[in-house]
């Protein structure tokens, strides 16, 4: 009998290994749609939930339909119509790392420190009938470990924080984490945006926000031992309602007097 190929446990493996490399391409391959759908199903369930309108017992897609999903250019503040640009494929993120779509930030107006930001933004109108009720606004930010996910319920005053939902981040667990609490996130209901000169009075706090007083409308408590995380907060705010964020869609808006998108 002829000796065997010393190859031989060598070319069983390299066989055994691109069987297995294509069982698990192919299971990733297969999950992709579900995997997107429920993505897709998770984003719609922290929109509903920032709006106060998310319910365990119906369905996710049933209670979106209240809910009109549209593009603004934050520049100008101005609706993109859906032959330009379509709501439905448009990617926020991807948009911003892209040449023609996105933009570095310089230093000193990157204050949420997410270094380049998208030219067009999704947002997401509540509508009771032709009716806007609330605008929800997604917004990013630098925390002490990562970058925090949210969005931002805004009544139709366009000044009136009706809720917030953060729901991707990486901050330490009971600590930074907590900005998932919903405990937490109930703080913002009620909270004013801009003081009487337009300028952004919501922030967090270091400590308990006032709970009389002038500075109550405006103030929110900071996360007990997590400053920097906190601070991440604050900063992602004043970012996102100036003036590379979403203030010239709300001075559009007044300007139009309109809320009814």
């Amino acid at each position: 009998m002829a000796d065997e190929s010393p190859y031989k446990p060598f070319y069983s493996v390299l066989i055994l290994a691109f069987f297995c490399s294509a069982l698990v391409a192919g299971a990733v391959v297969g999950l992709q749609p579900k995997q997107e759908a429920n993505r897709q199903l998770d984003r719609k369930k922290n929109i509903l939930a920032a709006a106060g309108l998310y319910r365990q017992d119906q369905p996710i897609d049933q209670l979106f339909a209240a809910i009109e999903t549209k593009i603004v250019e934050l520049a100008t503040g101005a609706y993109v119509p859906e032959d330009r640009l379509s709501p439905q494929s448009y990617n926020q993120l991807k948009a911003a790392l892209s040449a023609d779509m996105g933009r570095s930030l310089a230093a000193e107006e990157d204050l949420a420190r997410i270094r380049r930001l998208e030219k067009y933004a999704l947002v997401y109108l509540v509508k009771k009938g032709e009716t806007v009720e609330q605008f929800i606004l997604p917004v990013r930010g630098k925390g002490l470990w990562s970058t925090m996910f949210a969005y931002v319920a805004v009544d139709a005053d366009l000044q009136t924080v009706r809720g917030v939902a953060f729901y991707e981040h990486g901050e330490t667990p009971g600590l930074g984490g907590e900005v998932e609490n919903s405990r937490w996130q109930g703080l913002w209901q009620g909270k004013k945006i801009y003081t009487e000169t337009g300028d952004i009075g919501l922030q967090v706090v270091k400590g308990k926000a006032a709970d009389a007083g002038n500075a109550a409308a405006y103030e929110i408590d900071g996360l007990s031992g997590a400053t920097l995380t906190s601070q991440g907060v604050d900063h992602l705010l004043k970012f996102w309602f100036g003036d590379n964020g979403f203030k010239p869609f709300f001075q559009k808006l007044h300007q139009k007097d309109i809320s009814n998108g």
